[in-house]
């Protein structure tokens, strides 16, 4: 099978979320995206303003929208308080699944970030990656010489793939700033997450 680890905080999962993960399923003919909220993340270690058991339940009312979807707890924060690095998961993934193929999605944003992630060699050769446009930035001015910058030998930028067939600019950061301001963001979010929202008063 291919599968391919889409992370993030999901907070909230938005429409924009869902198109990505349908675009990356149908040009890498993906037999499951698992959408997998980060407990803690290293570059992000001030946190996310909702719980990791509401992003996770908000995101699995989201992945109910296409059967290739699934939520999964694999980034579910650490008893030891650390960081969830993706090393980890992607070779926790590896070790379970070791005759499919694995893919990471990310956003362009992110993937230039690699350097300062933990083990970067290492993550691409555990997984294809999948690179998508990010609101500010667009996979229009992502280009060869990005890639180059990165310093990656000819097989690790032959698993990097770029998806120019979808470009969301839905924010997740705007998305909490309309709801605490009040706005429904109906617009922007699966029916069954706006609800879940509104039950749980999240982003007031």
């Amino acid at each position: 099978m291919r599968i391919a680890l889409f992370g993030g905080t999901f907070d909230p999962p938005h429409l924009g979320h869902l198109a990505i993960a349908r675009a990356a399923a149908e040009a890498f003919q993906l037999d499951t995206v698992l959408f997998a909220p980060a407990g803690r993340q290293p570059l992000k270690l001030d946190g996310s303003p909702s719980s990791f058991t509401d992003r996770l339940a908000m995101t699995t009312l989201a992945c109910k929208q296409d059967k290739r979807f699934r939520a999964s707890a694999i980034d579910a924060p650490r008893s030891d308080g650390l960081p969830n690095y993706t090393a980890d998961t992607l070779a926790s993934l590896r070790r379970a699944l070791p005759e499919d193929t694995l893919f990471n999605l990310v956003g362009a944003d992110s993937f230039l970030d690699l350097p300062r992630w933990h083990e970067p060699n290492r993550l691409l050769e555990l997984a294809e990656w999948i690179v998508v446009s990010r609101p500010g930035f667009s996979l229009a001015d992502f280009s060869r010489e990005d890639l180059s910058s990165l310093h990656l030998t000819p097989h690790q930028q032959s698993r990097v793939h770029l998806l120019t067939t979808v470009h969301e600019d839905i924010s997740a950061t705007v998305l909490r700033q309309r709801l605490q301001a009040g706005e429904s963001c109906t617009d922007a979010l699966p029916s069954a997450v706006s609800t879940y929202i509104h039950t749980h008063h999240l982003y007031h």
